[in-house]
């Protein structure tokens, strides 16, 4: 089943994204205790649910108070979410790890090219300083990532640079001359910690920002901090990559903090007085269907609010105020 899986989540087809979804939702209510508990709880008949956007999206916030698994396993790996000190933290138990390197890879060169053609550059000090502090077996998804992208390139100057922005400078400019093509991925207030001290004119390089200013920076909105990253790298968009503990599969934007997610995720829009109303276009909060997580919960409702476009693309504008999804008296079940 498993390998039978992996082939129909990453060879689908955009005419067969619908049925895969349903059957992955029917597979994961009979797996899944915890969303087989959620559902239950909402009174819903599985056998009712015949569209895509009748299946009941699972609370983001269940992710930090149980273990949201699809089939018994013993986790090979726990990808643990960031937070503030004594907040509870989302976690992400893995039962094969393939399925995430299969997914962000190819998403990756789905929306930048092949690897093997960048010099991979990361800038994520907070997360490698959270990295030292995680108990063994646990990890962020993002550095995961990027450490597997790093070696994939297999360029000799591929590396993460943790606050190292003298030796960044250098290498930077050692690439450009070489006309080298580049990506510098980077979590958003490290790279405007960068900028504010370094001026460059990057050529063949594409800006990365991951999102977060994790406190160390006041909020900004996404046009001012790419408008400041534009000026200081001589460049004429920033990229933007949208991804989460709780997802296997990126989103990534090109320009405008415009996001697409590959053919096997999509995402939906619900209301903001009845979150049980789901739309496939529109402004409210985000619901995501990841088939990728088909060992975890494919189907979540998560913290942020957006407008989805007709076309599939979607912009994120904000989180809820309030983030836990209002009646979902599952929270307080063990």
């Amino acid at each position: 089943m498993q390998d039978q899986w992996n082939h129909k989540i990453f060879n689908i087809t955009p005419g067969s994204f619908d049925e895969l979804a349903l059957e992955v939702f029917r597979f994961q209510y009979e797996n899944n205790p915890v969303y087989k508990a959620y559902i239950d709880t909402l009174h819903i008949k599985p056998g009712n649910v015949r569209h895509v956007h009748e299946i009941p999206f699972l609370p983001i916030e269940l992710f930090k108070s149980h273990q949201v698994k699809t089939t018994s396993f013993e986790a090979v790996k726990i990808f643990e979410s960031s937070g503030t000190t004594g907040s509870h933290t989302s976690r992400h138990f893995v039962k094969d790890i393939s399925y995430y390197e299969e997914s962000f890879t190819r998403c990756f060169e789905r929306f930048c090219g092949s690897v093997k053609e960048y010099c991979i550059i990361c800038l994520l000090p907070s997360y490698l300083e959270r990295k030292l502090a995680l108990p063994a077996g646990r990890n962020s998804s993002l550095v995961y990532m990027a450490d597997k992208l790093i070696n994939l390139s297999e360029h000799p100057q591929s590396d993460f640079y943790l606050n190292e922005f003298e030796k960044l400078y250098a290498v930077l400019n050692e690439l450009g001359k070489r006309e080298q093509k580049t990506l510098l991925l980077g979590v958003t207030f490290a790279l405007l910690d960068f900028a504010e001290k370094y001026s460059l004119h990057l050529k063949n390089t594409l800006i990365m920002e991951t999102g977060g200013m994790k406190g160390r920076r006041d909020e900004m909105i996404r046009s001012e901090v790419h408008l400041i990253l534009k000026n200081a790298f001589g460049v004429d968009t920033i990229h933007s990559e949208y991804g989460m503990t709780e997802l296997f599969s990126q989103a990534y934007s090109k320009k405008d903090g415009i996001f697409n997610f590959p053919l096997w995720a999509k995402t939906f829009v619900r209301d903001d007085e009845d979150p049980f109303l789901v739309k496939t276009a529109g402004v409210g909060a985000i619901n995501i269907i990841d088939l990728a997580n088909i060992y975890s919960c494919s189907f979540i409702a998560t913290d942020d609010v957006g407008k989805v476009n007709d076309d599939g693309s979607f912009e994120i504008t904000g989180r809820m105020d309030n983030s836990d999804l209002r009646g979902c008296s599952l929270l307080v079940v063990n």
